[in-house]
């Protein structure tokens, strides 16, 4: 569902533009053309071919029908050009927002991703080398691709100075950039995703260029491809995440040495049990890794908000109309592939959607997280959640999100939805008039505006760009809104609780930083914001601060578990987690809780807990299942791995023979108990089953084997 509402900056039309896009458009015909062709001739079996014929006649007739020549458009309109001068005139702006131009060529180029400093300094990754084994006939950049810092030197919203921060072929084609900067300067760090690894770059001197390298980590596939690793975001508790897609396959220490996981998984694309795109999380130093979610297709950038939830776009199959918004449920499997045998989505299997969105991400399977929003076609890219006051109010604490396939950059208006959320869509920036704007990436600035990065290009993906010299930054604020950063003092707690506030990531990651650093010093300021301030994100980073100090924590958790918020409590669970206290006390307490959401963070703690009562604890939350929430089942689903006997025994003796309610069906089918077959079998054969459900209870068995699934086999066909 579309909300809100954009208005356009100007209607004056525009000649140039259009001639170009449709000339771009009469390219694309003749491109098209020889795929099918040549797709045609060598890519399907005989018997196929008449059908592509047809497909072929068909796809003819319709280009012809609806590319419009040059010599269609009315001379008589106003004349324009893809002159940066005219790039605002061609954007639609979310009603109440003014749109300025902050950066543009000749001072950078095609920007794929971007970070905004305390000071409202834009680090760029400004890339001409873009896959260059596919676009040889751009003479690139031989001293390689940048780092640029951008300063807007008198707060008018346009940038004054380009800095090279870093420049060299080894952040070639970079997708990302994570800056961590420190008051002076001195020692200020920039995260740079590129290629094969992950470099720390560091400004030892406060000079603004970096003079010393780092790897933080190496072996990544996807080297020359979108779809290998993406940008880090600083975490409200201390530590980094961050995510690669589907041609990543795996990720080594700085040494070239395998990672082993917190789960005790080697991180690896080869269904043991990891596959596709992940989603991680470590410590500042790479330790304490962690694999919080896995087999998307390009999962291109993940946010995290104060209560330490996380969020992503996921971009489907090129043609599927099937891209998507996921909140990242820790631990799940997100279905891009097939659990077990990792085949593609397209593939016959019992139950199968005939909606292909749902297909595509096999949601119709067991063990598989239900995804937030369904966003059509598209290129998904950039996101971040907007925890400032300066937007309009529709916009505070909700996910700001970049889509170049479309052309735009939207919001994702969330609440919640049992143990979950649903979300609708508004625009904030859209390219109305001209459809070579590609958001990239979108950040928040200190003082609550937005920075839009624009790749600026003719296409999106298929490993080729149209026009590697061209690049825009756009600002986004309130109209006569003036671009300035606040300035706070990071050597005193209340000057750095203040900092701690900022809807900025950069200027919370110094606060944080200076706050941790500070210790005891800081707990009376952060106890005051935690039990007094209305804002709770405010609250949940005091929390997450006040729970990491040395001996404080499980004090803090015990406040926590108990606050009338239900996010609260739910950073206090997951401070639990991060702080390894013992779990069982932590969900003993809170296992009845009124909140769905609540009560999933808590099957979330329960994952591989080896405790005698974790099986009971699992029951009293399974008994609190309403049939009907997805979210909730998964995250059942998710604390029972490893462990699916003993809890499954312990709910059967839990429920009797009062098992076959809507809930208990559920459970069932999500089962991966060596029981759970006999009971799949007794739901099929109970004539009371409806037909039409009859496939999802066969598709379940095939996440089971053994001598238990043959049995209930027979069963079913009466041997």
């Amino acid at each position: 569902m579309v909300v809100g509402e954009c208005v356009p900056v100007d209607t004056t039309g525009n000649l140039l533009i259009l001639s170009a896009i449709f000339l771009f458009q009469r390219l694309k015909t003749v491109l098209n053309w020889l795929r099918l062709v040549t797709y045609f001739f060598y890519g399907e079996k005989p018997m196929r071919r008449f059908a592509w014929v047809v497909v072929l006649v068909a796809w003819v007739v319709s280009a012809r029908a609806t590319v419009v020549t040059a010599g269609d458009v009315d001379p008589g309109g106003d004349i324009g050009s893809r002159d940066p001068a005219e790039a605002v005139s061609q954007l639609d702006v979310h009603v109440g927002l003014e749109v300025k131009l902050f950066a543009s060529e000749p001072m950078i180029h095609s920007v794929s991703n971007i970070d905004i400093d305390h000071r409202g300094r834009v680090w760029v990754c400004d890339v001409v080398n873009y896959r260059r084994f596919n676009n040889e006939d751009h003479p690139g950049r031989k001293e390689g691709d940048r780092i640029l810092i951008l300063e807007d030197m008198d707060g008018d919203g346009k940038a004054d100075r380009s800095t090279v921060f870093y420049q060299g072929s080894d952040i070639d084609s970079a997708h990302g950039v994570c800056v961590l900067p420190t008051p002076n300067g001195q020692g200020a760090k920039a995260i740079v995703s590129a290629g094969a690894n992950v470099l720390v770059l560091t400004d030892r001197d406060g000079d603004d260029r970096a003079d010393k390298k780092e790897l933080l980590f190496t072996g990544i596939g996807g080297a020359e491809h979108d779809h290998g690793i993406h940008a880090f975001v600083f975490g409200p508790d201390g530590k980094l995440y961050f995510n690669f897609g589907n041609m990543a396959g795996q990720i080594k220490d700085k040494h070239g040495g395998p990672i082993t996981d917190g789960a005790g998984n080697v991180v690896q694309a080869n269904r043991n049990p990891y596959q596709e795109g992940m989603v991680f999380r470590c410590d500042l130093d790479g330790g304490e890794f962690e694999t919080l979610g896995w087999n998307f297709r390009n999962n291109w950038m993940v946010t995290v908000d104060s209560f330490g939830t996380l969020w992503q776009s996921d971009n489907d199959d090129d043609g599927s109309r099937g891209t998507r918004i996921n909140y990242v449920m820790e631990f799940g499997n997100y279905g891009f592939r097939d659990e077990l045998t990792g085949a593609e989505w397209k593939q016959n299997r019992t139950g199968m959607s005939n909606d292909i969105p749902t297909r595509h991400w096999h949601q119709n399977d067991p063990g598989v997280v239900p995804n937030l929003l369904q966003t059509g076609a598209g290129s998904p890219t950039g996101i971040t959640v907007y925890e400032g006051n300066l937007l309009p109010a529709t916009f505070h604490g909700q996910i700001i999100h970049c889509d170049p396939g479309p052309n735009v950059c939207r919001a994702y208006y969330t609440t919640q939805d049992g143990a979950g959320y649903q979300a609708e869509i508004a625009n904030v920036l859209h390219g109305a008039r001209d459809n070579w704007f590609r958001p990239s990436d979108v950040s928040v600035a200190p003082g609550g505006s937005l920075l839009v990065a624009d790749w600026y290009d003719p296409g999106v993906g298929g490993h080729r760009a149209g026009d590697l010299d061209s690049g825009r930054i756009f600002l986004v604020a309130p109209p006569g809104h003036p671009y300035v950063a606040p300035k706070f003092d990071f050597s005193t707690p209340g000057g750095a609780i203040e900092a701690l506030k900022s809807p900025n990531f950069a200027t919370r990651y110094m606060a944080w930083t200076a706050l941790h650093g500070m210790g005891s010093k800081a707990e009376p300021g952060l106890l005051e914001i935690f039990e007094t301030a209305d804002n709770q994100r405010h609250r949940a980073r005091a929390l997450w601060l006040l729970g990491k100090m040395d001996r404080r924590g499980e004090h803090y958790i015990r406040v926590a578990i108990k606050d009338a918020n239900p996010d609260i409590r739910i950073v206090g669970v997951r401070l639990a987690r991060q702080l390894k206290v013992d779990l069982i006390v932590v969900v003993r307490k809170l296992v009845r809780d009124p909140a769905p959401q609540v009560r999933r963070e808590l099957a979330i703690a329960l994952r591989h807990n080896r405790s005698p009562q974790a099986a009971e604890l699992w029951v009293e939350l399974a008994m609190q299942h309403d049939g009907h929430d997805r979210w909730y089942l998964e995250a059942l689903g998710i604390a029972a791995d490893r462990q699916w006997d003993a809890f499954f025994a312990a709910w059967l003796k839990k429920v009797g023979d009062d098992w076959s309610t809507a809930a208990g069906r559920d459970i069932i089918w999500r089962s991966r108990s060596k029981y759970a077959p006999e009971y799949l079998a007794k739901i099929i054969i109970n004539p009371e089953t409806p037909v039409e459900s009859h496939p999802r209870y066969l598709r379940a068995f095939d996440f089971h084997g053994g001598p238990e699934k043959d049995k209930a086999l027979r069963a079913i066909l009466g041997l």
